[in-house]
């Protein structure tokens, strides 16, 4: 068995269906796959999101789902133009843009939130 090869799904958890559904593929640009009565799943090039339904679901404060790019700047920029709303930590020295550039210059990184809580984030190394 070889699961560098397969195809990786990160499970996230929505009391809102609908409105998760809308985040994910109008604001973000992903492509819905295939629902069921238990979910949705939500596809990328290289990997699946599933979307599952909780009615009294609670976000926790850490990141859950990231993606890695090649310019956050413009990545930041394109996602605040449809809308997105990118998260400054208290302390955390973000540029206007809300980005944190890791001591040493050699990454950078912006959180923003889905509309049940779930933090995201992008990253460039």
């Amino acid at each position: 068995m070889n699961l560098k090869s397969t195809e990786p799904v990160s499970f996230l958890y929505t009391a809102d269906r609908d409105g998760a559904l809308r985040f994910y593929c109008d604001k973000l640009g992903l492509t819905l796959r295939s629902s069921d009565p238990f979910g949705d799943f939500i596809a990328m090039d290289n990997a699946v999101i599933r979307l599952t339904p909780m009615p009294d679901f609670r976000a926790g404060q850490h990141p859950v789902f990231g993606w890695n790019v090649s310019d956050i700047r413009a990545t930041v920029h394109a996602l605040r133009d449809k809308g997105v709303a990118f998260t400054v930590y208290d302390g955390m020295g973000q540029d206007e843009d809300g980005i944190w550039t890791a001591p040493g210059g050699m990454a950078k990184v912006a959180w923003f939130t889905d509309p049940d809580g779930n933090v995201l984030s992008l990253s460039q190394a």
